[in-house]
């Protein structure tokens, strides 16, 4: 049972605040009707956030061929929450994880200190609205100073400590551990020798991991792209099973990544997400809250053959039903 409220929303919830919902996006329905779902909830554009995103999901999961549900609050448009309804259905396409490590793996408390600052340094950058960075060398570097401070002593903790971040991602069994792990191997000066680990913790069973996975992955793929002399290649294997996930997080995480690794040579991995997760890749085209649409719909857009300033004038023209309706053929062209 999932009864414990997390996220920003629900948490300004418990605390006496009641965002009301503007938007609800679906995802994973492909037996299941929609409405079925809606009925469940019982909740509306207009309604407050409900007070527990775990009995939500409860009650999606009693829907007969639901086997998981997540709920996600997310802030805002307009001022009001949007609320991303997702599902696996049982016999659906299923992103599995890899078990819970069994191992005694730890950090020293330094580390983690270190990484606790810098993410207090992120939420009051945050606060102030300095969120730019720069990825191209390959980890991000915020604008803020106090963060990109310590994320250049990343840098230095990830060259001299790259044996210990790997064991602890591969074999401690504390999630947060794993992920502070992931995040600083990202910043190993070589990034060709970590692109394994990387990949290795987009299969972790804790959400923080795989995220902090894309994000480094992402940023590499950056590099890769503007350095192609480095000769650094990103296998696009397990960001497109990641796009049939449950997990908000790692749809949209995957589907930004893929944006970056189809830019060029596209035609093989744009076969591999039309064969893998073509009505994944839909549904998110479809949202009515853009920001998070964009990326998909981009994807979508290559599957069906279109230049990137095509797939652009589309966009602005209000004409993504026309690009999608191009991918109901057995095969569509991909970009060369």
């Amino acid at each position: 049972m999932k009864r414990i409220a997390i996220g920003v929303l629900w948490a300004a919830l418990a605390a006496g605040q009641v965002p009301r919902i503007g938007t609800i996006e679906f995802y994973g329905f492909r037996k299941v009707p929609e409405e079925r779902a809606r009925r469940v909830l019982n909740v509306n554009p207009g309604d407050p956030l409900p007070p527990s995103k775990g009995d939500l999901e409860d009650e999606l999961e009693t829907i007969p061929g639901i086997v998981q549900a997540r709920v996600e609050a997310v802030c805002c448009e307009d001022g009001k929450a949007v609320l991303f309804v997702g599902v696996e259905e049982r016999g659906g396409q299923h992103f599995a994880f890899r078990s819970e490590p069994a191992g005694d793996a730890a950090l020293p408390q330094t580390i983690i200190d270190t990484y606790q600052k810098f993410m207090g340094a992120v939420d009051a950058a945050a606060r102030r609205g300095s969120t730019a960075e720069d990825l191209t060398r390959g980890h991000s570097l915020m604008a803020d100073p106090d963060a990109r401070e310590i994320q250049e002593r990343f840098t230095t903790i990830a060259r001299d400590s790259l044996a210990l971040l790997r064991n602890v991602l591969r074999n401690s069994p504390e999630p947060e551990q794993r992920a502070i792990a992931t995040a600083i191997i990202g910043y190993a000066p070589d990034k060709q020798a970590v692109l394994d680990d990387l990949q290795y913790a987009m299969q972790d069973p804790e959400e923080a991991v795989r995220a902090n996975a894309m994000r480094a992955l992402t940023a590499i793929g950056v590099l890769a792209a503007r350095q192609p002399a480095l000769g650094i290649r990103i296998q696009p294997t397990w960001f497109v099973e990641t796009l049939n996930s449950v997990s908000l997080s790692d749809r949209t995480k995957a589907a930004t990544a893929l944006v970056n690794l189809t830019d060029k040579d596209a035609a093989a991995t744009l076969e591999q997400i039309r064969t893998r997760a073509l009505d994944s890749v839909v549904e998110m085209a479809r949202w009515k809250t853009l920001t998070y649409a964009l990326p998909a719909f981009i994807l979508a857009g290559r599957m069906a053959g279109l230049a990137d300033p095509q797939i652009q004038e589309a966009w602005t023209g209000g004409r993504r039903d026309s690009v999608l309706e191009q991918l109901k053929a057995p095969k569509g062209r991909t970009k060369k």
